[in-house]
């Protein structure tokens, strides 16, 4: 006759054959519970997105229609506090983080743009030459968006960018004012008002008439 084993797990102890199932049950339910973390996450996220996307549609639809609407808010930090062409009243104000309601009273140029952009470096010129033909009257900002810091200022500095710019990690501004690529320009009047925009590069005639606009559409 054989010898009978000595191994509990052998002779089938009690609570032997269960025991590794129950400690998996622990495991399994984080995990569950995880996934669906993960999933309502990501649900929310694509709802916020679509919000966002609808809202930023709806803003160049009204603008389109010359229904003036409100510049979307956001508070950005600044990557280039260059103040050259501010009216100086405003430029303690590139230390620290800015919305366009900081501006309110006052002209607003509002540039869209990104280093690796080859319309935004054939556009720059321009726009710095017209930040200094209207310098102390209309506020010219420009928006850094899907950029490195370090690619943004080593293009502005090569540019001599002479207004303040502000980056966009979060790529926020994106949707909100429904960019559809950069460059995009903002004309916003001295109400917070957007009473014109660009899409694409920007030649002199058009800016020049966007600047026009937001200097003379307070009414």
């Amino acid at each position: 006759m054989a010898a009978e084993s000595s191994d509990p797990a052998a002779v089938g102890a009690p609570g032997s054959v269960d025991r590794e199932p129950r400690r998996r049950r622990p495991l399994l339910r984080v995990l569950q519970v995880a996934t669906l973390a993960l999933v309502v996450g990501l649900l929310a996220l694509l709802v916020w997105r679509l919000t966002q996307s609808s809202r930023g549609s709806d803003l160049v639809s009204a603008i389109r229609a010359d229904k003036k609407p409100n510049a979307p808010a956001f508070r950005l930090p600044v990557i280039w506090p260059h103040t050259e062409t501010w009216p100086a009243a405003l430029r303690k104000l590139a230390d620290s983080k800015l919305s366009p309601v900081d501006f309110r009273g006052r002209p607003l140029i509002v540039n869209f743009w990104a280093s690796w952009c080859g319309p935004c470096r054939d556009e720059a010129p321009q726009l710095a030459a017209s930040a200094q033909a209207h310098a102390g009257k209309v506020v010219f900002l420009g928006v850094d968006v899907q950029d490195f810091t370090g690619d943004a200022r080593r293009f502005l500095r090569k540019y001599h960018v002479n207004y303040v710019s502000v980056r966009d990690a979060s790529g926020s501004t994106y949707d909100g004012y429904g960019l559809t690529g950069v460059p995009e320009t903002y004309y916003v009047d001295s109400r917070g008002r957007i009473v014109a925009h660009s899409a694409g590069e920007v030649s002199r005639r058009e800016l020049e008439d966007g600047v026009r606009l937001a200097s003379g559409a307070a009414g």
